[in-house]
């Protein structure tokens, strides 16, 4: 099989050859992955090509000016939404961190007037050509949505979490304008596509590790609705619709499969209601799964052995009857050792086959 029909018969939810793999890191282990197998630090497609990836992805680029300037005197980076960030070091490595946050206090005009990337000002003339390129893969299309971490990256987690309990109108404007944007920018890049686009990628963060981070009625009133759209959209172009969400998160579940959702990434396994047997059983053969190789555990702090030993117990619960993808709860830290990714991915080769 190709990638592109492995990965078409995993989420719909049966057995392919074998397990498809995906892969995302941070730059520390990145950068050693290429080393280890002899390639040059930008070689992304041959570090993918190394450890078995079917997965690639399509994006539109911008044309447009820059809108907001960073802050050099600060070091602090400003993107093109505005959102502020800072470089945190720690002793594997680094991370940008979100700071500052410009529209916490902002009133509903002057989130109107806030400046953000018109989809005008997008290229889309590539797309076409970039999905011929990789048509033996799996192509996906990033448009997260995000409302409470995307808020929250301007407004701050706690000023958000509000907005949603409160109905604030600057909140739910900010949200709305966010959703929008990615909307049309996903809807051209789909258009320009023209079905070669495999999967729409969504994104919620919607658990902490031991609780859920909203309501069930924020969930329904605030959450879906807005989500919806995005899933319709992904529906009315053939493509698949996977949603990332981190944290204990399986108690929106059932709204997913209700919404057409039909896949779940990152599946945190130390979080509550995240164990693989549990997703396993309990929505197996409704959704797919993508993730479960948790990056806060044996990849991170055990030997080469114990990842073998972690990777082949999940892909024993998780294989049956198929609709599994293999890959990191996350992007693989800093902090896990290069023999250990390595094994992984060995392990997924040899052991993920029907």
């Amino acid at each position: 099989m190709t990638s592109k029909e492995r990965v078409r018969i995993t989420l719909a939810r049966n057995a392919a050859d074998r397990v498809p793999v995906n892969y995302e890191a941070n730059p520390g282990i990145d950068r050693r992955l290429k080393e280890h197998f002899g390639l040059t630090a930008d070689d992304d497609e041959g570090l993918r090509r190394a450890l078995g990836v079917d997965f690639r992805s399509v994006e539109a680029v911008y044309r447009g000016p820059r809108l907001h300037q960073d802050i050099p005197e600060r070091g602090i980076k400003v993107d093109n939404m505005g959102i502020h960030c800072r470089w945190i070091e720690h002793e594997s490595g680094g991370y940008w961190d979100y700071c500052d946050f410009p529209l916490k206090d902002a009133d509903e005009e002057t989130v109107a007037n806030w400046s953000m990337p018109d989809a005008d000002q997008y290229d889309f003339s590539e797309v076409r050509r970039h999905c011929q390129h990789y048509r033996e893969y799996a192509v996906s299309l990033l448009c997260y949505g995000d409302l409470i971490n995307g808020n929250g990256m301007l407004r701050g987690m706690e000023q958000t979490l509000i907005d949603l309990i409160t109905d604030n109108p600057a909140g739910l404007l900010l949200a709305d304008r966010r959703f929008g944007f990615q909307m049309e920018i996903a809807r051209r890049t789909l258009e320009a596509a023209r079905g070669g686009i495999d999967i729409l990628w969504l994104g919620e963060d919607l658990g902490l590790q031991d609780r859920p981070m909203i309501s069930m009625d924020i969930f329904k009133k605030h959450v879906r609705p807005r989500y919806q759209k995005l899933v319709d959209l992904g529906k009315a172009f053939g493509a698949r619709v996977m949603i990332h969400t981190c944290g204990s998160s399986s108690w929106a579940y059932e709204d997913f499969i209700e919404m057409g959702i039909d896949a779940v990434d990152t599946l945190q396994p130390e979080a509550k209601d995240m164990a693989p047997a549990y997703l396993k059983n309990t929505f197996g053969g409704r959704l797919a799964f993508h993730g479960c190789i948790s990056t806060a555990g044996a990849v991170a702090f055990g030997t080469p052995q114990d990842v073998a030993a972690y990777c082949r117990q999940t892909l024993a619960i998780m294989m049956p009857g198929g609709g599994y993808c293999f890959a990191p709860t996350h992007a693989l830290q800093d902090n896990s050792p290069t023999e250990n990714v390595v094994v992984m991915y060995e392990t997924a080769r040899k052991h993920g086959i029907y």
